[in-house]
């Protein structure tokens, strides 16, 4: 049965037979305490399960050991990714990622963001580097560090850690247009929601103009089941132009959803069409053909995020900003006809 009040230094101390002057310095981490004392310390709290009080230890430091990570969705394979190659880095530090979802939605992003600093976090780490000016003012005047990943296409706050997204528009095109493609349609996300997609999309567009080459028709979608909205859009966009001879997905999942739905119709990929996603999902390696797509480097950013604010939290002289831009790389898979 639970405790009826909540357990103190003064239990730990009691439990130990040491004082609560020695119990704070070992939970705390600081101070010179033996190798066994500490251990005693450690014994006794591990077995009344105390948990220091880390909001009373921060009213000195205006800080808690949190690093608040701001992201739309932990539903797309994109972020848990992202979230691993956090924690790997704050693992062995004192820092704790907490997590928070925006859903795609700037009102809801400020709520959060809000939320979070309430705490007073050590740092931030956040989605995107398009914010509202609400978003923007607050992250100004936060203090702390903040590092923005996923994108460098744009002006940061303070660091950012991402790939270019128009690049990766633009090297996936070349990649489709030295191939001989010409008759191209994109499927993806409603734009002004995903920033990152808008910006590949007109790097594709782009590249292709250079070689010739304009899309021939387009797809959009918002919410529900990417698979069988891949699909879905795949049929609706070949039933409106037969003649197309590929199809260029803002994201693999949707990708992997038209792909299986091409060959249940017999299609030959890449003979009869080609198809190319973007995102390097591991999920799907097991499908019948491997789905041309791109690595966008997502454990990476993570790691890097983290290792930023990590570094800047244990060197407060340590506080320039820093844009790091990792490079995508194109996986051709089975899905895109090789000359």
């Amino acid at each position: 049965m639970a405790t009826k009040r909540p357990l103190t230094l003064r239990d730990v101390s009691e439990a130990s037979g040491v004082s609560e002057m020695t119990v704070s310095r070992v939970l705390r981490e600081r101070g010179d305490v033996s190798v066994a004392t500490r251990e005693k310390v450690l014994t006794a709290a591990k077995e009344l399960g105390y948990v220091p009080n880390k909001i009373a230890g921060a009213l000195a430091s205006q800080r808690v050991n949190l690093v608040a990570v701001i992201i739309p969705s932990m539903s797309n394979m994109v972020f848990p990714e992202v979230m691993m190659g956090i924690s790997e880095v704050l693992d062995e530090t004192p820092l704790q990622p907490v997590v928070g979802l925006t859903h795609y939605k700037p009102g809801k992003e400020e709520q959060v963001l809000y939320e979070m600093l309430s705490w007073r976090p050590s740092g931030i780490i956040m989605a995107g580097l398009e914010h509202s000016d609400a978003c923007r003012t607050m992250l100004k005047a936060s203090g702390v560090p903040i590092v923005e990943i996923m994108d460098v296409d744009g002006t940061a706050v303070d660091s950012m850690v991402g790939i270019s997204h128009r690049r990766a528009g633009r090297m996936m095109a070349q990649e489709i247009a030295a191939q001989g493609y010409k008759r191209i349609g994109f499927l993806g996300t409603k734009m002004p929601m995903d920033h990152r997609a808008r910006k590949r999309f007109e790097g594709f567009t782009e590249a292709l103009a250079k070689n010739g080459i304009e899309i021939a028709d387009q797809e959009f979608y918002d919410g529900g089941s990417a698979l069988a909205k891949g699909r879905e859009m795949t049929a609706d966009i070949l039933h409106r132009s037969p003649d197309l001879d590929f199809l260029y997905y803002s994201n693999d999942m949707i990708g992997a959803g038209g792909l299986l739905y091409l060959l249940e119709k017999g299609v030959k990929v890449p003979e009869d069409i080609g198809l190319a996603g973007f995102n390097g999902v591991e999920l799907l390696q097991g499908l019948p053909k491997k789905l041309t797509t791109m690595d966008a480097c997502r454990k990476d950013i993570g790691r890097k995020a983290a290792q930023i604010i990590a570094t800047r939290c244990m060197d407060d002289q340590n506080d320039a900003p820093q844009t790091i831009e990792l490079e995508p790389i194109i996986s051709l898979g089975d899905t895109l006809m090789r000359s």
